[in-house]
């Protein structure tokens, strides 16, 4: 117990002792003493708002955020000063005496509330809640079932575009991450202050800024919790597309395997046909009939694994076909003329045939017919130098006119052999039947081949055709004409060179008409009679000019 009293005495004492020179002070000493705390504490307030200004300025830098938080203080504005404007003009209305100032600040007010609403509409969304816009994550649509190897490539893209969507929700929540930041040190700055702000100067401010804070921090809430439920969604989302993808590769690759059996087995057949068919034009139709079916099946096998519903497909298809085969008749056409041609036979590639097309006369060498076309390469014939004058062109003629058009097969089946014709004129007075003889010994000489040739090809027609009349002789024939006798030699000669034969003919008659006193090439001619009298010898001895 004295050991208690005697420590209590000296506390006491000290305490005594270090309060005394205090109460000692004068006023004067107190005053400066003050003064010195105050500039103590306004020089610290003044380096505390320095901090605060370097940071406005990295604030001020995520203009994206503190923009929003603009526009959103800005509509809380605008709508306060709409509602006291409001209320003032309802003031005004109900006052019955109403002074001129007064009347003219109604209208004026009225016309001010009218502008405020159209800015509060342009503010609507900034109204309700900051950052809406900014808070929301991106939206998902339908996901799109991939159904065909084309979807794969949709598939990608839409897991790129959504994920690229949320990375730059994730940038943006890193940007409000930051700006956070930098408002939390603002903040406990302002604390700072607040602690040394004896006047309360900078209370609302303080308030202010604590306001924005917490609104946005809020954000920064939504959007961690927003960012996790996007993040599982698209997850599940990407594994479904994944999913849909392996499918489709899968699929892809049993077809592609199908596929290549498919040409495997006809890349057998085209061997086959072309170890066993030698005839060339035989072996091209063959070739092309192969290539068809396996385009065709394969097209098949594609259609009938990517179609879900196939009596779907029969029903559209129905309704459809009669609009179809109106706008497309000529394709149709072309395409059944395919068939008459490639079944029947009636023409193949390498035959030499007529078309009268548009009032002209085409003759050339089939070199392709396809699925809608035949492709011929005209060649230079007795046609191309009397009527068309030019030769060389590519024609294409469409399969359908085969129905429609005349086409002249000049090597038909078998046949590689035509008939054709040399006519001459002579005289009257020359002797004719001479000239018949030496006109047949000459074609005789240059187409015996060709006439042996034919009698063969002949019989073996006998076989698909009724042939009665099988004459392969050459044949000449005599005409009267104007200025004289036609002797007109018809022989068989080569389907694809008319123009050589005819060229050597013509030259050799001419050669051996020229030799012969009793026959004259005859050509238009003029007679003059001088006088009346009957003349007893022939009247060709005298009086004639030529």
């Amino acid at each position: 117990m004295k050991i208690i009293f005697f420590l209590f005495l000296l506390l006491s004492s000290i305490v005594f002792a270090e309060t005394e020179p205090i109460e000692k002070l004068s006023k004067e000493q107190l005053q400066k003493i003050e003064q010195e705390q105050e500039q103590q504490r306004l020089k610290r307030i003044s380096e505390y708002l320095n901090r605060l200004k370097k940071l406005e300025e990295d604030i001020s830098k995520e203009r994206v955020w503190t923009k929003s938080y603009a526009s959103y203080l800005t509509s809380l504005d605008v709508r306060e000063s709409l509602q006291k404007i409001k209320d003032r003009i309802k003031f005004l209305k109900n006052k019955k005496k109403k002074t001129i100032s007064e009347q003219d600040e109604l209208n004026a007010i009225i016309s001010k509330e009218k502008i405020l609403t159209i800015q509060i509409e342009k503010f609507k969304e900034k109204d309700s809640a900051p950052f809406s816009t900014l808070i929301t994550p991106p939206s998902i649509e339908d996901t799109p079932s991939i159904t065909n190897p084309f979807d794969i490539f949709t598939g990608i893209s839409l897991i790129k575009t959504l994920n690229s969507d949320f990375n730059d929700y994730i940038k943006r929540k890193d940007e409000l991450t930051q700006l956070i930041n930098l408002l939390r040190k603002e903040s406990e700055i302002y604390k700072e202050i607040a602690a040394l702000d004896t006047e309360k100067k900078y209370e609302k401010e303080i308030e202010k800024k604590h306001k924005q804070l917490e609104r946005f921090e809020t954000a920064l809430e939504t959007m961690e919790v927003a960012s996790e439920v996007y993040q599982k969604r698209l997850e599940i989302i990407e594994i479904n597309i994944n999913k849909d993808i392996e499918v489709q590769v899968l699929k892809l690759a049993k077809i592609g395997v199908v596929i290549l059996v498919v040409f495997f087995i006809f890349f057998t057949l085209k061997l086959i046909v072309k170890k066993y068919i030698t005839d060339n034009e035989r072996f091209y139709m063959t070739n092309k009939i192969i290539t068809f079916l396996n385009v065709t099946l394969i097209i098949l096998i594609l259609f009938f694994n990517y179609i879900e519903n196939a009596s779907y497909l029969v029903t559209i298809l129905g309704f459809a076909s009669a609009g179809i085969a109106i706008a497309m008749k000529d394709w149709f056409m072309s395409i059944l003329g395919w068939l008459v041609v490639v079944i029947g036979g009636s023409i193949h590639v390498g035959d030499r045939i007529r078309v009268d097309l548009a009032g002209m006369k085409y003759v050339g060498d089939v070199m392709d017919i396809s699925l809608l076309r035949m492709t011929i390469l005209e060649d230079i014939t007795l046609t191309a130098v009397s009527d068309n004058r030019r030769a060389g062109r590519i024609i294409f003629i469409p399969n359908n006119y085969v129905f429609t058009h005349m086409i002249a097969n000049y090597t038909h089946s078998t046949l590689k052999t035509v008939w054709d014709g040399v006519h001459i004129t002579i005289t009257f007075e020359s002797n004719h039947k001479k000239a018949m003889h030496i006109a047949k010994e000459i074609v005789k000489k240059y187409s015996k081949g060709y006439t042996d040739i034919t009698r063969k090809q002949l019989n073996k027609l006998r076989n698909q055709y009724s042939l009665k009349n099988t004459n392969v002789e050459p044949r000449i024939f005599s005409f009267i004409k104007e200025n004289g006798v036609s002797i007109d030699s018809w022989y068989l000669t080569n389907a694809y060179a008319t123009l050589t034969l005819r060229s050597v003919i013509s030259v050799e008659i001419v050669d051996a008409f020229n030799k012969e006193d009793d026959i004259t090439i005859a050509y238009p001619t003029q007679r003059l009679h001088l006088n009346n009298e009957t003349k007893k010898e022939p009247p060709f001895d005298i009086g004639e000019t030529i």
